[in-house]
């Protein structure tokens, strides 16, 4: 269990406590459902005659979560206190500054830019908490004559909280896979946009040389120099207020981003990963506890589809968002019934391409593996 005083971590509350409701939109799965494959010969055996470990778990709030909020989903020998904060960055820092956490959610690019130590303090859990496909993350000023991606070259873009932010690295590297439009073609420049956020002044921030980044002061929103026409563009994991109110003024470079996507996701199998879950380091030496604690995960996780599936019969009626049953069915006819795969095996293509952009884009000194970051006993997943 982590050793920091819990009276000085402020930011995380236990969800249990204070979160948000967390019941679940269905009746809970049945016993023993699951579509995350877990070899029964590698299972964690049942530990009856020892006494619960004590890990403090801080996510933010998701559906796949929720059954382990809940109380639904136990893990398996463990007596968990779940943490969450007001936004996820919060987690973030209380992990990587205070080590407020046992086990916790982490941004990759968080978790990925402390391999530049000598000795990083944490491994990752094959779980993926946030994944999100990111030609929809890129914004434009619709006078400023972009209307392909190589359109980009030599324009002012802005960035959300970090050059490499874990909504700007997968964009950058399709970009310069895909369309021949590398970062050092772009000026950049960092900071807000209209949501209150603290800088981040927690994790390094390395960037190329030979590539142009200035950081915008605190008050500064780049959602409002994007609109103004200050910026040409903007790359941001959240959408700024001028996309979102309609303003005539801005759109998306791909306007069409959900086909756009789709047709990415056919041809390249890699539904991009943003956040995992790391441990601290001195865990890795419990492969045991590490088993259970991902397996809980994935329960929860496959609970949670398994709920969405039965809403399939009465048309999603639970929930407030139209012709959401038809979503779904479009998603598992592409992407399989389990569309958001935990384990090593199903996302080493996804992890290797947020690995690979990660060092060319300068925010990693070496090209990792899913060897370096994950916790060995869980390669096989």
């Amino acid at each position: 269990m982590s050793t920091t005083n819990k009276s000085e971590i402020i930011r995380a509350p236990r969800i249990n406590e204070t979160a948000p409701d967390f019941a679940a939109a269905h009746a809970a799965p049945e016993t023993g459902a699951g579509l995350t494959t877990l070899d029964p010969s590698i299972a964690t055996p049942r530990r009856r005659s020892m006494p619960d470990r004590k890990l403090d778990i801080a996510f933010w709030n998701y559906d796949r979560t929720r059954l382990l909020a809940d109380g639904t989903v136990k893990i398996e020998g463990v007596d968990a206190a779940f943490h969450s904060a007001r936004i996820v960055p919060e987690i973030f820092k209380a992990m990587i500054k205070d080590r407020a956490y046992d086990v916790s959610e982490l941004g990759m690019t968080y978790f990925l830019r402390l391999f530049n130590d000598d000795d990083p303090p944490f491994l990752a859990l094959p779980v993926f908490l946030v994944r999100c496909f990111r030609h929809s993350a890129i914004y434009i000023n619709k006078k400023k004559g972009i209307s392909r991606p190589q359109d980009l070259a030599g324009k002012r873009v802005g960035e959300l909280g970090l050059y490499g932010h874990d909504g700007g690295v997968m964009p950058k590297g399709v970009l310069s896979d895909e369309y021949g439009v590398t970062p050092d073609q772009c000026r950049w420049i960092v900071g807000r946009i209209d949501f209150p956020m603290k800088p981040v002044n927690f994790v390094p921030h390395p960037h190329p040389a030979n590539v142009e980044v200035e950081w915008a002061d605190e008050d500064t929103d780049l959602g409002e120099m994007l609109e103004r026409g200050e910026i040409d563009a903007l790359i941001s994991a959240d959408a700024p207020r001028c996309v979102l109110e309609g303003s005539p003024k801005v759109g998306r470079l791909f306007e069409d981003y959900v086909a756009v996507e789709r047709d990415y996701f056919r041809r390249t199998g890699i539904f991009p990963i943003m956040h995992t879950v790391v441990v601290r380091k001195e865990l890795a030496n419990e492969p045991e506890l590490l088993r259970t604690v991902f397996e809980g995960f994935c329960k929860a996780k496959d609970g949670m589809i398994e709920q969405y599936e039965k809403g399939l019969t009465f048309m999603m009626m639970a929930n407030m968002v139209p012709w959401f049953a038809n979503l779904i069915e479009q998603d598992r006819a592409l992407m399989g019934r389990d569309w958001w795969p935990y384990g090593v095996k199903a996302n080493r293509d996804a992890v290797d391409a947020v690995l690979r952009y990660h060092h060319e884009q300068g925010l990693t000194n070496r090209r990792l593996t899913c060897e370096d970051i994950f916790a060995p006993s869980l390669l096989d997943t």
